[in-house]
């Protein structure tokens, strides 16, 4: 039974920081690039951070680059982000997500960022 489950969301203060961490289980998890997307209320959902499968290449978009930094140990089946200098426009349900030839989905977290 194929499960990410992803964890660490939460209220934090603008400037503050948070880290997500997303466990799989029941696959392959080295044969999988990893990423993080994030939907916040009214809007679609948004790519914020990707992972080769080995760790030794990632990609982010403008709106995050230098702030959030994402990782993985597949000797423990999980993929991390790590999120400095939060804003309140990074308010969303984060996601994790595992691609390869099949394309599985955890629940979410959320993140609030707010004063």
């Amino acid at each position: 039974q194929v499960q990410l489950v992803e964890s660490g969301g939460g209220l934090v203060q603008p400037g503050g920081s948070l880290r997500l961490s997303c466990a799989a289980s029941g696959f392959t998890f080295s044969s999988y690039v990893m990423r993080w997307y994030r939907q916040a209320p009214g809007k679609e959902r948004e790519l914020v951070a990707s992972i080769s499968k080995s760790g030794d290449s990632t990609n982010y978009p403008d709106s995050v680059k230098g702030r959030f930094t994402i990782s993985r140990d597949n000797a423990k089946n999980t993929v991390y982000l790590q999120m400095n200098s939060l804003k309140p426009e990074d308010t969303a349900v984060y996601y994790c997500s595992a691609n390869n030839y099949r394309t599985y989905w955890g629940q979410g977290t959320q993140v609030t960022v707010s004063s």
